[in-house]
């Protein structure tokens, strides 16, 4: 029986990249969000979690007062069945987009394939960037946001880039490379790679000047 070797993003040049880097342009980063801080920061996980064991004390304690022991914390199951699979679908959901997801930096931009049923490329070069900001936990995870320019900067939907943006920034959306392990340090690289791309000089072809010659107006040269 033949080795089935199918690829499901096979139509990429290499993993996050849907082509070839032109000449001159080198990768400086690449990784995907950390699939445990994208579900508490983008689905508040902890805030489910909390809630339901807050009802689980809620229920034991009431049912202290009538009943026995082991009847008080068998009344607490169901919510408790009911809290681990809300918990499990949350994470499930955002360990699904961490797999599908790579960001990647490069000298001349940034590059977000995101998606799990639908695969989306959004481009980025940073002359492109207004602005980029980051938000550091104290695990070392963090989330960048990058600003698109107000004019020539490209404007993305919301909706369709969630959860890869700035929380709340609906009105103009922000890309982000959300969750991401050793933030700090991405974000230097990051800073680095932007600001040698503004300062670097462009160099362009001069024109061709005409070439003079004394032969009159007019006049057909010998061959």
């Amino acid at each position: 029986m033949p080795h089935d070797t199918h690829d499901d993003f096979a139509f990429e040049h290499a993993p996050g990249l849907p082509a070839r880097l032109p000449k001159g342009e080198h990768m400086l980063w690449q990784g995907k969000p950390d699939a445990w801080q994208l579900a508490v920061d983008s689905l508040l996980l902890r805030w489910v979690i909390g809630y339901f064991a807050f009802l689980i004390i809620w229920r034991v304690g009431s049912a202290f007062a009538d009943h026995s022991v082991g009847v008080a914390f068998g009344s607490a199951v169901p919510l408790l069945i009911m809290g681990a699979v809300a918990g499990g679908i949350l994470y499930g959901f955002s360990w699904v987009q961490a797999r599908a997801t790579v960001y990647t930096v490069t000298t001349e931009r940034v590059l977000l394939r995101v998606g799990a049923a639908l695969q989306l490329t959004l481009n980025m070069p940073y002359k492109q960037l207004e602005n980029a900001a980051l938000d550091l936990r104290g695990n070392g995870t963090g989330t960048i946001a990058l600003e698109p320019k107000k004019d020539g900067g490209q404007m993305v939907s919301y909706l369709v880039m969630w959860p890869h943006v700035r929380p709340w920034r609906m009105a103009k959306p922000e890309p982000a490379l959300r969750c991401i392990k050793d933030a700090e340090n991405v974000a230097s690289i990051l800073a680095d790679a932007a600001e040698a791309h503004m300062t670097m000089p462009r160099v362009a072809r001069a024109p061709q000047p005409a070439i003079e010659t004394d032969m009159p107006a007019g006049a057909i040269p010998a061959e």
